[in-house]
Protein backbone atom coordinates (compact mmCIF):
# COMPACT_ATOMS: atom_id res chain seq x y z
CA UNK A 1 0.00 0.00 0.00
CA UNK A 2 1.01 3.79 -0.64
CA UNK A 3 -0.77 7.06 0.12
CA UNK A 4 -1.16 9.30 -3.06
CA UNK A 5 -2.09 13.03 -3.32
CA UNK A 6 -5.60 13.32 -5.52
CA UNK A 7 -6.91 16.30 -7.35
CA UNK A 8 -8.18 18.23 -4.51
CA UNK A 9 -4.57 19.35 -3.95
CA UNK A 10 -4.43 20.90 -7.55
CA UNK A 11 -5.06 24.65 -7.08
CA UNK A 12 -4.66 24.28 -2.75
CA UNK A 13 -1.60 23.15 -2.71
CA UNK A 14 -1.31 23.17 1.29
CA UNK A 15 1.82 21.66 2.45
CA UNK A 16 1.11 20.70 5.78
CA UNK A 17 1.63 17.59 5.14
CA UNK A 18 5.37 17.32 4.20
CA UNK A 19 6.95 18.20 7.38
CA UNK A 20 5.44 14.92 8.82
CA UNK A 21 6.79 12.74 6.43
CA UNK A 22 9.55 11.02 7.85
CA UNK A 23 10.80 9.74 4.46
CA UNK A 24 10.33 13.25 2.53
CA UNK A 25 8.59 11.40 -0.50
CA UNK A 26 6.43 14.92 -1.31
CA UNK A 27 7.28 16.77 -4.54
CA UNK A 28 6.01 20.12 -5.55
CA UNK A 29 4.42 21.13 -8.66
CA UNK A 30 3.58 24.53 -9.51
CA UNK A 31 -0.11 23.97 -8.04
CA UNK A 32 -0.15 20.41 -7.11
CA UNK A 33 2.04 17.95 -4.75
CA UNK A 34 2.49 14.42 -5.31
CA UNK A 35 4.03 11.29 -3.53
CA UNK A 36 6.57 8.98 -5.01
CA UNK A 37 4.50 5.94 -4.11
CA UNK A 38 7.67 4.10 -4.25
CA UNK A 39 9.51 5.89 -1.40
CA UNK A 40 5.93 6.31 0.59
CA UNK A 41 6.63 3.39 3.59
CA UNK A 42 2.63 3.97 4.31
CA UNK A 43 2.64 4.89 7.87
CA UNK A 44 -0.04 7.48 6.64
CA UNK A 45 0.63 10.36 8.96
CA UNK A 46 0.49 12.63 5.90
CA UNK A 47 -3.64 11.87 5.62
CA UNK A 48 -4.86 13.66 8.59
CA UNK A 49 -2.95 16.46 8.01
CA UNK A 50 -4.10 17.68 5.01
CA UNK A 51 -7.11 20.39 5.17
CA UNK A 52 -8.36 19.52 1.37
CA UNK A 53 -8.70 15.52 2.26
CA UNK A 54 -6.47 15.43 -0.76
CA UNK A 55 -4.20 12.42 0.16
CA UNK A 56 -6.10 8.77 -0.05
CA UNK A 57 -4.98 5.29 0.50
CA UNK A 58 -4.22 3.31 -2.68
CA UNK A 59 -6.55 0.42 -1.46
CA UNK A 60 -9.32 2.88 -1.94
CA UNK A 61 -11.39 2.06 -5.16
CA UNK A 62 -10.30 4.02 -8.40
CA UNK A 63 -6.96 5.34 -6.89
CA UNK A 64 -4.90 3.00 -9.72
CA UNK A 65 -4.92 6.54 -11.86
CA UNK A 66 -3.67 8.52 -8.56
CA UNK A 67 -1.01 6.00 -8.31
CA UNK A 68 0.52 6.38 -11.76
CA UNK A 69 -0.01 10.26 -11.61
CA UNK A 70 1.78 10.36 -8.84
CA UNK A 71 4.50 8.14 -9.64
CA UNK A 72 5.03 10.32 -13.21
CA UNK A 73 5.39 13.91 -11.50
CA UNK A 74 7.84 12.59 -8.26
CA UNK A 75 10.02 11.40 -11.19
CA UNK A 76 9.99 15.05 -12.81
CA UNK A 77 9.26 17.47 -9.50
CA UNK A 78 11.71 18.58 -6.69
CA UNK A 79 10.94 17.41 -3.34
CA UNK A 80 9.59 19.44 -0.76
CA UNK A 81 10.46 18.87 2.49
CA UNK A 82 9.09 22.11 4.52
CA UNK A 83 6.01 24.05 4.70
CA UNK A 84 4.86 26.63 2.62
CA UNK A 85 1.69 28.88 2.14
CA UNK A 86 -1.39 27.21 0.01
CA UNK A 87 -2.08 29.16 -3.01
CA UNK A 88 -3.42 32.20 -2.85
CA UNK A 89 -6.70 31.32 -3.46
CA UNK A 90 -6.66 27.82 -1.69
CA UNK A 91 -9.86 28.07 0.00
CA UNK A 92 -12.10 29.08 -2.95
CA UNK A 93 -11.01 25.98 -4.71
CA UNK A 94 -11.31 23.43 -1.71
CA UNK A 95 -13.45 20.83 -2.72
CA UNK A 96 -14.15 22.02 -6.77
CA UNK A 97 -15.09 19.31 -8.66
CA UNK A 98 -13.02 18.20 -12.11
CA UNK A 99 -9.92 19.98 -11.13
CA UNK A 100 -7.13 17.84 -12.44
CA UNK A 101 -8.76 19.20 -16.07
CA UNK A 102 -9.59 22.71 -14.94
CA UNK A 103 -6.20 23.41 -13.83
CA UNK A 104 -3.63 20.66 -14.55
CA UNK A 105 -0.98 20.83 -17.55
CA UNK A 106 -0.78 17.24 -18.93
CA UNK A 107 3.02 18.12 -20.22
CA UNK A 108 5.32 19.29 -17.12
CA UNK A 109 7.01 21.83 -18.79
CA UNK A 110 3.40 24.25 -18.76
CA UNK A 111 2.82 25.04 -15.25
CA UNK A 112 1.56 22.73 -12.57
Amino acid sequence: MTYVVTDNCIACKYTDCVEVCPVDCFYEGENTLVIHPDECIDCGVCEPECPADAIRPDTEPDMDKWVEFNRKYAELWPVITQKRDPLPDAAEHDGEKDKLTKYFSPNPGEGS
